[in-house]
């Protein structure tokens, strides 16, 4: 291991953690520091019999570092250098180097926050900044800080990273007590790697074919196996049936995917024989932390497959991207861990040049569901007070304290001032489980409920990736694989020996034997996924249609196909689709009989008695309901009500629609017209009543209340005679003044009795002109206070003049009045002097 790049900084690496509890160590791929490193320290003198202990982010990188480090040791994994991982361990009383996934760590520290007993703590391709990282580094840091004292040795921590920023990563460890960790850096890879660009990335390109003849081009042009990194198992999967069918015969097509048997991920990392060539088709996966033997070339479609979580939506989806550029940086560095070789990059150059730097941390992306019950599992509710290269985003941190809550792994102590929360023993012991909280929920109430097994088989199915068919999404039909009830084919038997394994780790977890334990009749598949999934539970928008809304208001389609086309309730466990899409694709899920909502879902079931006003009905409803989530269940009339509920709801109503909502007949606006001007000129005898809609409404119940018993729909608020309910509101003596100072009729000089509009921002007096013959005072009304404005008419009852000067009308406009009327309107009269003639409604006399 001599010429490894590494080797040239171990001196300076045993110089910096001698004197210093930590150290930030940035070196490219190639470079040996997994292997070299954990080795290189196991005999310092401040180690001292304690184990180092050594976080990978991935299970193939972490069995493969242990492996290596074993060889080199000559020995077996399991003695000095062991592993352990969920579903896998080899470790012994004799082992001084475990290498970890990072799960693992978060567990060790919940049990203890000093980690005695560990002398160094190696967190290896943080560059990757996978969550677990991150969490295991704060609360690292914050153990360390809290429980240092009680160690007879400090801990100490050494960040391994390719391409971050090492300085930005040091710099966590600064506080009052302690310098940032100081930063070593290995020179480059191994050995060069040239640089091959194609033609453009395009999104809508074919992107198996473009990798399946980049293939063939290098398997012409180099020597040496080759490494292809696609999106997915779909593109790794279509690109070996290509290959198989073009290259020649003595090419090994092996994929490398983490749900590959060990078997099969042994095959794609081994040495293939002499003549023999491989082409490994891998993910992302094999990035970094792992050497495949014989690999000299690298072909490297650009794009990842990523988990992101959807706040909004509550899921979590898998999403293609393109990779940053420390990404094409790892991936071009695979080819030259051995020797010289050649990276083929199915992008342009100048793309290369617009990639992200980085790729996004998972923190910032991620479901946070497990990380939050780690945090307050170890006493903390607001990540703010722990150390963070990125803090979680705070909508989705309180997203899944909401989900907690909702399984009952938190509580909510409402009693203190601000409302604090605390892990329920149910929640320890989800927290112990190596699985989503979700699924911890469920495991539980199987195991309580004695249905242990079935719970323990659904958790291993929505552990691994589905292998059901696409034409149904019926879990059951995955559970009786399992079962041993139907068979799969020879292709899945790999995927279903793994589950079968993952459902009895499951089972020893739990402490239950795996027989059937008589468990209560009524709980069955779509029963336990319903504790996992309380917002996925779904009801059939309509009667045998395929679309479903979900509890948590999201929308579903089935495939056309599915068996489960008609169920009209299902609970959902997994869902497909596209970010921002409205609609969701449903991938598994199992029929729910409603009975449970009234069985062990009650507690899931709202109860909301409604007593309201029904827009869509145009009435008032009194009914109960039964939700889930956002969904109805049930409704059921409810007979008893009592006035003052009924009262309450209705005038609700009305403050919500407004005075609209009664039938204002002419004469009733007349008479609040006529209220509301008293009112604003502030007439004796006495203060009126406020009849402004804003002031009716807001003290509705007032006025409205004792006429409410008998309304029921619109149509019963139109019947009512709101003026006469209004006029309550006057006493004697207002009546009596408001008919003498505001009469709805004024008589005008030729003795008509003419109606006033009152409802004008001016009351209206339209009269016609000849009636007004001899009067030079304007009318007015409150006692003179009000003038009325006059709208003087023609003899077809058209405006001829508007005013609130009469005397100054006859003096000035009345005669280009005259002259234009005169001739259309000969029978009436337009004398010369309008002041000395009689008024009149009539025509002229015969002969005048």
């Amino acid at each position: 291991m001599a010429d490894l790049p590494i080797e040239s900084l171990i001196p300076d690496i045993r110089r910096v953690l001698a004197s210093a509890d930590q150290l930030v160590l940035e070196a490219p791929p190639g470079a040996g520091k997994t292997t070299r490193v954990p080795l290189a320290l196991l005999d310092e003198s401040w180690l001292s019999g304690q184990r180092i202990l050594m976080l990978e982010p991935r299970r193939i990188a972490t069995r493969a570092a242990a492996e290596r480090m074993a060889e080199v040791l000559g020995e077996r994994v399991g003695q000095t250098v062991g592993y352990r991982m969920r579903m896998d361990s080899a470790v012994s009383k004799q082992t001084r180097i475990e290498v970890v996934t990072e799960g693992i760590l978060t567990r060790m520290l919940q049990d203890d926050p000093s980690l005695a007993g560990i002398g160094l703590l190696i967190f290896d391709e943080f560059h990757e900044r996978s969550l677990d990282a991150d969490l295991g580094l704060a609360l690292t840091l914050e153990g360390r800080s809290l429980f240092g004292d009680l160690r007879d040795r400090p801990l100490k921590v050494l960040l391994m990273s390719a391409t971050l920023d090492g300085q930005r990563i040091a710099d966590l460890f600064y506080n009052e007590d302690s310098d940032s960790a100081e930063v070593l850096r290995s020179e480059g890879r191994q050995y060069p790697v040239s640089l091959h660009y194609g033609e453009p990335y395009r999104h809508d390109q074919n992107t198996v074919e473009r990798v399946c003849t980049a293939v063939r081009d290098a398997l012409a042009n180099e020597q040496g196996s080759i490494l292809v990194f696609l999106p997915g198992q779909g593109e790794i999967r279509r690109c070996a049936s290509n290959l198989a069918a073009r290259v020649d015969g003595d090419i090994i097509i092996a994929p490398f995917y983490g749900d590959l048997s060990l078997a099969e991920q042994r095959l794609a990392i081994a040495p293939v024989a002499a003549g023999q060539r491989k082409v490994v088709l891998a993910t992302s996966i094999a990035e970094s932390s792992l050497t495949i033997d014989g690999i000299r070339v690298v072909v490297d479609s650009g794009l990842a497959r990523l988990p992101a979580f959807d706040p909004r939506t509550g899921m979590t989806r898998l999403s293609t991207k393109r990779l940053s550029k420390a990404s094409s940086q790892q991936r071009a560095g695979r080819a030259g861990r051995l020797s010289e070789g050649a990276c083929y990059r199915l992008w342009s150059e100048s793309q290369q040049k617009e990639l992200a730097a980085y790729n996004e941390p998972e923190i910032l992306q991620a479901d946070l569901s497990a990380f939050a019950l780690q945090l307050v599992r170890w006493g903390i509710t607001d990540p703010g007070q722990l150390s963070w290269l990125d803090p979680p985003p705070a909508a989705a941190f309180q997203q899944a304290l909401d989900l907690l809550v909702d399984l009952r792994a938190l509580d909510v102590n409402e009693d203190s001032d601000n409302a604090r929360l605390s892990i329920t023993p149910h929640g320890e012991a989800m927290a112990a489980l190596p699985v989503h909280p979700r699924l911890a929920h469920m495991l539980l109430k199987g195991r309580e409920l004695a249905a242990a097994p079935l719970a323990c088989a659904i958790a291993a199915l929505l552990s691994e990736r589905d292998f059901g068919s696409r034409n149904s999404a019926d879990i059951q039909m995955r559970l009786a694989v399992l079962q041993g009830e139907r068979h799969v084919d020879r292709q899945q038997q790999g995927v279903v020996a793994r589950l079968k394994k993952q459902l009895a780790q499951y089972l020893r977890i739990l402490g239950q034997s795996g027989r059937d334990e008589g468990g209560a009749k009524e709980v069955d598949a779509a029963l336990l996924l319903a504790y996992a999934y309380p917002d996925r539970i779904a009801k059939q928008r309509r009667e045998r249609g395929r679309d479903y809304v979900l509890s948590n208001g999201r929308a579903a389609s089935l495939n056309d196909a599915d068996p489960l086309n008609g169920a009209q309730w299902l609970v959902v466990a997994s869902l497909g689709g596209t970010a921002g899409s409205r609609n969701d694709f449903i991938q598994l899920a199992a029929e729910l009989n409603p009975a449970h909502f009234e069985g062990l879902l009650s507690s899931r079931v709202k109860v909301l008695d409604l007593a309201d006003w029904n827009d869509e009905k145009g009435r008032f409803v009194a009914e109960r309901t039964h939700l889930i989530g956002g969904l109805v269940w049930q409704r059921k009339m409810l007979n008893e009500i009592s006035d003052e509920q009924k009262s309450s709801a209705l005038l609700a109503f009305v403050q919500r629609r407004g005075l609209a909502v009664f039938d204002w007949p002419e004469h009733a606006q007349q008479w609040r017209a006529r209220v509301l001007l008293a009112a604003k000129l502030n007439c004796a005898p006495s203060a009126w009543p406020d009849l402004r809609e804003d002031t009716l409404l807001s003290n509705v119940s007032d006025w409205l209340t004792p006429y409410l018993s008998g309304v029921n729909s619109l149509n019963d608020f139109r019947r009512l005679n709101i003026a006469e309910i209004l006029a309550t509101c006057l006493d004697w003596s207002q009546r009596q003044a408001l008919d003498a100072l505001f009469p709805e009729r004024f008589t005008v000089p030729s003795g008509s009795y003419i109606k006033i509009d009152y409802c004008q921002p001016v009351p209206v007096l339209a009269v016609k002109l000849q009636e007004m013959f001899g009067c030079t005072t304007n009318p007015a009304v409150g006692n003179g206070r009000q003038p009325l404005l006059l709208h003087l008419l023609s003899p077809a009852r058209r405006p001829l003049q508007v005013t609130q000067d009469l005397a100054g009308f006859w003096q000035g406009s009345y005669h280009d009045v005259k002259k234009e009327m005169k001739g259309r309107y000969p029978k009436h009269p337009w004398p010369e002097n309008p002041l000395e003639s009689l008024p009149t409604a009539r025509l002229k006399p015969r002969g005048t």
